[in-house]
């Protein structure tokens, strides 16, 4: 499926619904749960004057924000333990859920949607502001 932002061809993002995407491939993710996930996402809104990146948001269960960064950017890095590293290895795969741009794709929904192929969140000024959380 193919999504287009822009004339920007997304074929990640689904045209209706929600699919599971393989982290590692077209980006890594970053799960953060709860108000502390709102809180990062407002922080990196602010850093970045509106335009942080890719966050999706779910409005279920743990209320959790998914942050994609670029493909293979999480693995090296200390995350605090409020922060779960989605990325794919020889062994083993991590997958994110994401939402078509419109349509019935709740409890997902873009919190930021994303503004071009290689446009994620700056995986160094997130895992900045994470630590700052502690």
């Amino acid at each position: 499926m193919d999504t287009e932002i822009g004339g920007l061809n997304l074929d990640w993002i689904p045209l209706s619904g929600i699919r599971l995407a393989k982290a590692g491939v077209q980006f890594d993710a970053v799960r953060i749960d709860g108000d502390a996930g709102r809180c990062v996402a407002d922080a990196m809104e602010e850093l970045t004057g509106g335009d942080p990146g890719p966050i999706v948001a779910d409005a279920l269960g743990s209320r959790a924000v998914y942050f994609l960064v670029p493909p293979r950017s999480t693995s090296h890095r200390s995350w605090p333990a409020v922060a779960v590293p989605f990325n794919s290895g020889p062994r083993y795969a991590s997958y994110v859920p994401v939402p078509a741009l419109s349509g019935r794709t709740w409890p997902l929904s873009w919190r930021f949607p994303p503004s071009g192929p290689d446009r994620f969140v700056h995986t160094p000024l997130l895992n900045s502001v994470v630590q700052q959380l502690r």
